[in-house]
Parts: structure tokens; sequence; C-alpha cells
């Protein structure tokens, strides 16, 4: 039986900023029309944190079945490890989507906005189709345009419309390098597992791209967004703030495009996820703030 430990592992912490900055972002554009509702913001990241915990767990049980897990490098996989059994981590993954779903009815009867419920459910089938059923998209290389779609346009739209109650150009403009980034999280992850994913007859888009064009992929989601960041600038000045979040994307960047593979991307998993958090937050600030 797996430990607390293994369990939190198998939950996979360093990628909760994808789900802490959509909702940070979201609040930020919320804030700047004056119309930030806190405990709805909190609610919609208890929703992003453990839908995304849930996701965790739904591929470590799909991948594990499948036995795409058995020659990986990088955080523990329950199943694929042996650290717990597949019906355990089954229950887990499912017991978060229920969380979610719970969560997210709350602010969809706050907001009476009953179209909701739809986005919801295609969220949490998004979770479970990713790596799960028999057909599942995260091998057919659609991953990254899920990850954009639900990171990015659904989490900071979704954050600013249960607060405003309504959806400014502002919120859809700021989703886009929020969901850049957290491709760039998919994209390294996937860029260390070519060699055993390919094998194992999961055509993520890294193992279709091969390597070299995978790294280029990194490379413009994670450097885009600042670039998109200074352009909004012009209308939120202060979302030129981001621009202190640059340095912690330059050694990244820098790993990937000088060839890094294997262990050495688990590090750059990781100044990854904190060069999004970081970014994340100021933007969130400097859209917030106004002159």
């Amino acid at each position: 039986m797996a430990t607390p430990a293994q369990w939190l592992a198998g939950a996979r912490p360093r990628t909760l900023p994808a789900a802490v900055v959509p909702v940070a972002v979201g609040t930020g554009v919320a804030a700047s029309y004056d119309g930030a509702v806190w405990w709805r913001a909190l609610l919609a990241l208890f929703v992003a944190l453990i839908l995304q915990v849930g996701v965790n767990y739904a591929n470590d049980y799909s991948d594990g079945v499948r036995g795409t897990d058995q020659d990986r490098v990088g955080p523990l996989r329950l199943v694929g490890s042996g650290a717990a059994s597949p019906r355990s981590v089954l229950l887990a993954a499912a017991g978060c989507f229920l969380a979610a779903a719970v969560a997210g009815l709350a602010l969809v009867v706050a907001t009476r906005a009953w179209w909701l419920l739809l986005v919801g459910a295609l969220a949490i089938a998004a979770a479970w189709f990713y790596t799960g059923g028999s057909r599942p998209y995260g091998y057919r290389a659609f991953g990254e345009i899920s990850v954009f779609v639900f990171f990015g346009l659904v989490a900071v739209a979704g954050t600013t419309y249960v607060q405003l109650e309504s959806l400014p150009w502002l919120a859809v403009v700021a989703a886009v390098p929020v969901g850049l980034l957290a491709c760039a999280l998919l994209v390294v992850n996937n860029l260390r597992d070519i060699a055993t994913d390919g094998p194992a007859g999961k055509r993520t888009l890294a193992v279709v791209l091969g390597d070299a064009r995978t790294r280029l992929l990194y490379g413009a989601c994670l450097l885009l967004p600042f670039a998109i960041a200074l352009a909004l600038a012009f209308a939120r000045p202060f979302a030129a703030l981001t621009v202190l979040a640059l340095p912690l994307a330059l050694a990244p960047a820098g790993a990937v495009r000088s060839g890094g593979a294997g262990r050495t991307l688990i590090t750059t998993l990781q100044q990854t996820g904190r060069a999004q958090l970081v970014f994340g937050l100021l933007f969130a600030l400097g859209l917030a703030l106004t002159l």
C-alpha cells in the first residue's frame, strides 16, 4: 500500500502552478474591473487544484494499466511502480473529480450561469480521456491543444466570469500567455519521455514532431508569453511587471536549446513551473493594478 508521501508524489505537486496561475490571472482581470469576489476566487482555485490532482492520478492509472510507465524517468508513478493498486488510484482520481464537480456546482448556483455545468463536464471529460478510454487523445498528439484550452482559455475566462458575471476582452487576451506556459510544462515533460513514449505507442506531439522541433516548440511556449504581456502593457501598463520573471525562464530555455535530456529535464520541468508561477503572479498583479 502506498505511503502518504508516495500519494503526494503521485499527485505531482510540481504541476500545480498550471492550476494556480490561471485562477490568479482571472482574478487579476476581475480586480481590474473592480469586481473581484474573493470567496469565489478561492473556490475556483480549489476546483482548479483538485482537478489538476485528479488529472495526474487519472494519467497515472491509465498509463499504468497500459504499461506505458514501466521505464519512465521522472516522478513516481503509483501504478507503474507497484506502489498502489490500479483500483485505489482510479478511486483517488474519481474522488478528485467529484470534489471538483461539487465545488464547481456551488459556483454555478452562485452565478446562476447554468451553462457552466457543460463547461465543467467537458473539463472533467478532457481530464479523463487525455490518457483514459480506448482512444485517448493524449496518445494522438492533441494534449497541448487541450491544455491550452482548459488551463488557459477556460480557466482564466471562467475564473473571471464567476466573479464579474460577464466576460471582458481582457480575460480572453490574458488567457493566451497563461495557456502557452501551461503547454510549456507538458511539452518539456513529453520531450523527456520521447524515448519511452514512442515504443509504448504513445504518440504525443513531441513524438510526432521529433526532438529538434519539440525543443523549438518549448522555447516558443515559454518565451512568447513575455512578448504578449509586454504588448498588453499598452492597455494595462503594469502587465510589464512580468519582465521580472524573464530571468527564471532563460535557464530552462537554455537547457532545452542546448540538448538537455533525461534527468536534466526533470530540473528543467521544475524551473519551468517556477517561471510559470512567478510570471502568473506578476501578471495577475499587473492586470489588477490600474492607473
